[in-house]
């Protein structure tokens, strides 16, 4: 999710996180959120992440409905793969919310978890059946926090990689955790019991040996075995979009122009996308223009920075569909005397945590 900071005279502003930016000592702005979908693939490319779909995420809107209602719309429209997509989320996003929301869609989900997460088991059959309510929840915690509380997994799988040195991915299956405020978060009057894959990913090292490496938890829910090498090479892969979201701030200017309604955002936002993947097509048209300080690079290995670079002489050569503009006269402009009057201002709605 990427805000868009905006005026206060633009209507459907909310108050969002940013890391940078502060209003009144907190680290929020107002403006508009963009939830972003984007393919994302295992090789080592400057283009290896493709924007698919983009839309506005509204204040009051619930954004676990609007990530599940944007992902069945993407699925419906692609045609039908081979294998079943996964679809991985960062850990601002409720994986129960994710998993009813997606019943009956052939997707898999991959949430990150907060490690202060606890998830229980199915209760153990008792003889005789006591009185009463039957237990919906083991007696044993998982405690994400407490490796005493830990079972032995389901499955593991161990691997080296070149990055991340020696891998051991470990897998418990049939867990679920306690749902709460279950009429306000899921609108449904039972506790519903969502069952799915707790998996831990434990690294040796990282790509840049800033920090010591830390435990990885993430939730899977899908259908068929679970490939824990295929799962956690993937969530790695996530990264990605973030340079490629700076990427469209910082050179394609994605922030910088001031719309004062959402539907120019809207419009302004897809105009970027289609950009980016202009981009990715005219990677082996272009030449390499590169600084004096830079390796020259193959054509296939071209970063977008680079192809930007060489993009307007291929213009200069591509013809273009559009015709030439007409001349339409001098605007009489706005009448003398007249004034258009300070804008109307719109507060930025703000959300309860």
């Amino acid at each position: 999710m990427a805000p868009l900071r905006r005026g206060g005279e633009s209507p459907g502003r909310g108050y969002y996180y940013h890391p940078s930016r502060h209003s009144a000592g907190q680290p929020i702005v107002a403006g508009w959120a963009y939830q972003l979908v984007a393919q994302l693939g295992f090789e080592r490319d400057s283009f290896g992440v493709a924007p698919v779909d983009a839309r506005r995420a509204k204040p009051a809107q619930d954004t676990d409905e609007a990530a599940t209602e944007q992902v069945r719309a993407l699925v419906q429209r692609l045609p039908e793969p081979k294998d079943m997509p996964i679809f991985v989320f960062d850990a601002g996003y409720d994986p129960v919310k994710l998993q009813r929301g997606l019943e009956g869609c052939p997707t898999q989900v991959l949430v990150r978890l907060h490690s202060n997460r606890v998830f229980y088991a199915d209760p153990e059959p008792s003889f005789p059946r006591p009185v009463g309510c039957p237990r919906r929840h083991g007696k044993k915690k998982f405690n994400l926090k407490d490796s005493a509380s830990w079972p032995e997994p389901t499955r593991e799988h161990r691997c080296h990689s070149g990055d991340y040195g020696s891998v051991r991915v470990r897998c418990w299956a049939g867990l679920h955790p306690k749902t709460r405020r279950i009429g306000e978060r899921y609108g449904c009057e039972r506790a519903p019991v969502v069952r799915g894959c707790v998996i831990l990913v434990e690294v040796g090292k990282l790509p840049r040996q800033t920090r010591k490496p830390k435990k990885l938890w993430l939730w899977w829910s899908g259908q068929g075995e679970t490939d824990l090498d295929l799962i956690w090479r993937a969530y790695c892969r996530r990264f990605d979009l973030e340079h490629t979201i700076r990427f469209i701030k910082q050179t394609l200017s994605w922030t910088a122009p001031r719309f004062r309604y959402p539907e120019q955002a809207d419009r302004w936002t897809w105009l970027v996308l289609v950009a980016y993947a202009q981009l990715g097509l005219a990677r082996a048209w272009v030449e390499d223009r590169s600084l004096p300080w830079e390796r020259p690079q193959r054509p296939r290995r071209l970063t977008p920075t680079r192809v930007l670079r060489g993009f307007a002489t291929l213009l200069a050569v591509v013809d273009t569909p559009a015709r030439a503009p007409k001349p339409c006269g001098r605007s009489p402009g706005r009448p003398k005397g007249s004034r258009s009057g300070p804008a109307k201002r719109h507060p930025a709605l703000k959300t309860a945590a």
